[in-house]
């Protein structure tokens, strides 16, 4: 995996009068979780460009105050008008722990399908993956020379060493189909395409509720955030009653 230093600032007050001065400063605040606690600090917005506007993940070498913390950015929020970063979450890693990362999908080879006049069907481009630091490579490299039209290749289908998938096992990755999606598949083939996809909806689905309810125990500036828009929110309505 590439790596990446980064300079930052630890934030002593992290209210909203600081926050919004960091922003009019052109400083993003951020937080870094996973260690001991949660540590606040702000990085200068041109110094984030490039790990946010990029298709690669980086392991990424925090500079905070002459302290350093290997982590990983895990998510960004932008000004919905904007679209200026405002936030960044980063999940704090090391060596001698398992780090759970999405990694962008390479593929590669020369499709049969492709050559017969199928349509290439991406459904991820990005595999949530488990692994040490050291085994995580730049990209998930999927081969797709066999792949022919009608046929998807699933979470199950994939192998890398030392590396755990989480993603789910039916979940359909990369195919080959037709205009039709199915044309030139047998009745069958199509019906047992149409299972497998609900099936993944369903699991999805499911992972998505799980990974809701575990992450409403986090805390951190998006509090901060979420009380202000309260407040705020309050406040405009009293003004409208007097």
């Amino acid at each position: 995996m590439k790596s990446i230093e980064i300079n930052g600032n630890l934030r002593k007050e992290t209210g909203k009068k600081s926050t919004i001065e960091l922003r009019n400063q052109g400083v993003v605040p951020c937080v870094i979780y996973g260690g001991k606690e949660n540590i606040n600090f702000s990085v200068k917005i041109n110094d984030l460009r490039q790990i946010i506007y990029t298709h690669n993940v980086y392991l990424i070498k925090l500079n905070l105050d002459g302290q350093q913390y290997n982590a990983i950015l895990k998510d960004t929020q932008f000004h919905p008008v904007t679209d200026e970063p405002v936030h960044l979450d980063f999940v704090e890693v090391s060596d001698n722990k398992p780090a759970v990362v999405s990694l962008p999908v390479t593929l590669t080879g020369s499709s049969i399908g492709l050559k017969e006049g199928g349509k290439l069907r991406q459904r991820r481009r990005y595999l949530k993956v488990k692994g040490m630091l050291k085994d995580l490579p730049e990209t998930l490299v999927i081969d797709i020379t066999d792949v022919n039209i009608g046929r998807f290749l699933k979470i199950a289908d994939l192998k890398y060493p030392n590396l755990e998938l989480l993603d789910p096992a039916r979940a359909m990755v990369v195919g080959v189909a037709t205009s039709r999606i199915a044309k030139g598949m047998e009745e069958g083939e199509v019906v047992s395409a149409a299972v497998e996809v609900v099936a993944e909806t369903v699991e999805e689905v499911a992972e998505g509720e799980k990974g809701e309810k575990e992450g409403k125990g986090e805390k951190g500036e998006k509090d901060e955030k979420a009380d202000a828009v309260d407040k705020s929110k309050k406040s405009e309505k009293t003004e409208g009653k007097e």
